[in-house]
């Protein structure tokens, strides 16, 4: 029997399908790496142990799962049935054993992607809403799971680096965080400037808003939150300032 594949067509849909799906092997492997009592200590996320986080990715699957059924039947189906539920979900699935812990992103991460899979070609663009509120075409969910699976593999604190990240994805987490701080403060936002040789872009901020340098991973670590303190001055150069904590992004 011929082997399945996506029934989508259009070409940035492809590509992004392909890093969420890398991101997704990444967080595996990052979890893999993690013995089950190693899953009981603290995260990089405030307040989050590992299993915190491990519940959050199997949970998120879900959640995007059910936008991808909305888009499929056309019949609303939200990510979640209350503004509670996200956190109740992931304080609950924090409390599984390890082995439910490991089968909730392994079987939520397959059933996520045979739907994405399956979607046919003419419903990528059916509008869905997001938990935010955000009216989106269903094309949108890719680029959420990406972020998701790449960002937390990070969280695991088991060895991945957001220099693992691809520059593609860094470079558009970039876009949207800055676009995130434009919403917020227009005077404080800070100017980012990519050193990379290939990658020749800056994100322009306001005229009283710090300006940072260097290469887009450490722009991403420090954007997400995710450089510690004594990094900063090593990793980014800072001209005509001093380091600081960046704005909150979500």
């Amino acid at each position: 029997m011929p082997a399945r594949t996506d029934l989508v067509q259009d070409t940035d849909v492809i590509r992004d399908l392909a890093n969420a799906r890398l991101g997704t092997s990444m967080f595996r492997r990052a979890l893999n790496q993690l013995s089950d009592d190693d899953l009981d200590a603290a995260s990089l996320l405030l307040g989050w142990t590992r299993r915190h986080v491990v519940a959050h990715v199997g949970y998120n699957a879900r959640a995007i799962a059910r936008l991808v059924e909305w888009a499929a039947t056309g019949e609303p189906n939200p990510m979640y049935s209350s503004p509670g539920a996200r956190a109740e979900e992931i304080d609950y699935g924090s409390t599984l054993n390890p082995e439910a812990l490991r089968n909730l992103v392994e079987h939520s991460a397959i059933d996520l992607d045979v739907r994405w899979r399956d979607l046919p070609a003419d419903r990528w663009s059916f509008r869905v809403v997001t938990a935010q509120g955000r009216d989106v075409p269903v094309s949108e969910t890719v680029w959420m799971r990406t972020r998701e699976v790449w960002l937390h593999a990070v969280d695991l604190a088991g060895g991945a680096q957001v220099g693992d990240i691809p520059t593609d994805v860094l470079t558009r987490l970039l876009d949207d965080i800055h676009r995130t701080w434009r919403t917020r403060d227009e005077q404080g936002l800070p100017s980012l400037r990519a050193t990379d040789g290939s990658v020749p872009k800056h994100w322009t901020g306001g005229e009283s808003g710090v300006v940072v340098e260097g290469p887009v991973a450490a722009l991403a670590a420090w954007a997400t939150g995710r450089m510690a303190p004594q990094r900063r001055a090593v990793d980014l150069a800072w001209p005509g300032g001093s380091p600081i904590e960046a704005p909150r992004w979500i």
